[in-house]
Parts: C-alpha cells; sequence; structure tokens
C-alpha cells in the first residue's frame, strides 16, 4: 500500500537531511521535477499569480483558484506538495473552509501567514502583519480543520519586516505553542538572523530562498548545517522560464525562425514522454483490446458464460 503523502511529507520534514522543494508553477513543470526525482514540491502565489494572471503577488487569486491548481498537480504527480495558503483567504471561519479545500485537493501540507489582506510577496515592501491573537486563531482553526492529522500545518511570520527581528522569533516561539508543525520566518536579514530562527524556535523550520531577495542565499547544504529542516526554490523555474521565452520570442522575431535555438529544446518524443503520451496510449490499446475480447465473448454462445 502505498503511503499518503502527507505521511510521506511529514517524514521528509523529520528525517534529518534537508528537504530540498523546488518550485513550481503548472502541471508540466510538476511533472519535470517529479522526473528529475524531487522528493517533493512546493508551488507558491508568486508562481501561481505569474502563471494564471502574468500578474505580480499581491493576493489576486482566490481560494478556490488556487486549490483548483493544487487539484490539478496532484493528479498529476503523486510527489507531496507544499501550498501556499497565503493568509488564509479571512478570518479563522474562512482559514478553516481553505484548509478543507486544500486538503481535498490532495496536498500534503500548507502554510497560512501573518500578513494582513491584501497581502504582498513577502521580499516586497509595504507588508503588514495582523495581531498575534489573530493568527493563533486562525491556526487553532486550520489544526481543527484538517481531517488527516498527517497533513502539514506550517505557520509564516512576516514580522521582521514589520516589527522587527525580536518580535518576528516571539511570534514564531508563539504560533509553534498554538500547534504549527513547522515555522517559516520569512526574510531573515543576515546568516546570523537564520541561525538564531533555528536555534531559538523549537520547531522544525523552513527556509526560503528567493533570487533578488532579501534573504542571504545559501545552498541546501549550509542551510542544512545551520539547522533548517526545508528550503524552498519558489521562484527559480519562474525566472527561468521568463527569460528563456523571453530569448526565444525574441530570437524567433528577428530571424523567423527557430533554428538556432532547437539545441536548447526539448525535441518532439521527448516531450511526449514526459507528458506520459506513452503511457496513455499502453492504457488506451489495453481498453480497445478489453472492449473487443468482451463483445467477441458475447456474440459467441459458446463463449458467453465463460
Amino acid at each position: 500500500m502505498q503511503m499518503r503523502r502527507t505521511t510521506r511529507f511529514r517524514e521528509l520534514i523529520e528525517a534529518t537531511e534537508i528537504l530540498l522543494l523546488p518550485g513550481v508553477h503548472d502541471a508540466l513543470s510538476a511533472r519535470i521535477a517529479a522526473e528529475v526525482g524531487y522528493q517533493a514540491i512546493t508551488c507558491g502565489g508568486y508562481a501561481a499569480t505569474a502563471s494564471l494572471l502574468g500578474a505580480p503577488d499581491i493576493a489576486q487569486l482566490s481560494m478556490t483558484e488556487m486549490a483548483d491548481l493544487y487539484a490539478r498537480l496532484c493528479d498529476c504527480v503523486s510527489l507531496p506538495i507544499l501550498a501556499d495558503a497565503d493568509t488564509g483567504y479571512g478570518n479563522a471561519v474562512n482559514v478553516a473552509r481553505t484548509v478543507r479545500a486544500f486538503e481535498r485537493a490532495g496536498v500534503a501540507a500548507l502554510f497560512i501567514e501573518d500578513q494582513v489582506a491584501p497581502k504582498r510577496c513577502g521580499h516586497m515592501e509595504g507588508k503588514r502583519v495582523i495581531p498575534v491573537a489573530d493568527m493563533v486563531a486562525k491556526l487553532k482553526a486550520a489544526l481543527d480543520a484538517r481531517q488527516d492529522h498527517d497533513l502539514v500545518i506550517m505557520a509564516r511570520t512576516d514580522a521582521r519586516a514589520i516589527e522587527g527581528f525580536e518580535a518576528a522569533i516571539e511570534r514564531a516561539q508563539i504560533y509553534r505553542e498554538a500547534g504549527a508543525d513547522v515555522i517559516f520566518v520569512e526574510a531573515p536579514l543576515t546568516v546570523d538572523e537564520m541561525m538564531r530562527i533555528c536555534s531559538e524556535v523549537p520547531a522544525p523550520c523552513m527556509a526560503n530562498n528567493v533570487e533578488g531577495g532579501k534573504t542571504p542565499l545559501l545552498a541546501a547544504a549550509q542551510l542544512e548545517e545551520i539547522g533548517y529542516a526545508a528550503v524552498a526554490f519558489p521562484v527559480a523555474a519562474t525566472y527561468a522560464i521568463a527569460q528563456t521565452l523571453r530569448r526565444l520570442y525574441t530570437v524567433l522575431l528577428q530571424s523567423g525562425d527557430t533554428a538556432s535555438l532547437q539545441k536548447d529544446m526539448v525535441g518532439f518524443t521527448a516531450f511526449h514522454d514526459i507528458v506520459g503520451l506513452p503511457q496513455l496510449r499502453e492504457m488506451e490499446r489495453g481498453c480497445e483490446g478489453f472492449a473487443r475480447d468482451l463483445l467477441e465473448r458475447l456474440a459467441d454462445p459458446e463463449r458467453r458464460d465463460l
């Protein structure tokens, strides 16, 4: 019997080796991450908003749009997925509905943040945070709403940019006391701050590597040594795709062909392998064979009762 994705994600978080979470933004990128060999993936609002709306991460996607995206990702790959539940999309009542919707979609874990809605990307300016008591109430609602107790509930605080580092540490400690399984202190500014997070917060902690963001970019091995349980690279793929597409479209516009770029492309057959065409054709043949056999048996009186 295959292990539930929630249980698998919890095991990966509790393991001694740091969990590396590449960011995906659609089913195709999820398939590629699975093919490469990752043990789990994440999909955040930043990448999802860019992919679905071509817009920045300033709370423009609804809860149901995100739940629908996660359902598609979970249908596409069997990997555990860490979901971005934003601010929970409202108060404690809304948080409970969000958790139920995301859990039905099939995610293995989700995080809720303490920003004021509408939120912003954690490395943007102009953020605000809600009172600690309001966030604790949201966490209580999230923990009570989950049906599978292996579903990992992660608490994120953005207080570092607004109230200072000490306040962020205090919030993280309180959120752990409230029952959060994992803590995510967003946008620490120095390696020393990152070390203090892991030493002063009595919980597994996640680092967030945002290229061009406020936090020092450290390799997974360095973050593991500091004490982090997981590290996400939520926007790297989105940035790489944007650069690749800009180059392709520019060359095509200027030259009228893609001959010079084909060495950087996946081939026709290789792409079909990525998206699972051979497996679907095999299933198709199996179903057609079953149908032929059934009809032949029903048409032959001597075989009808076989």
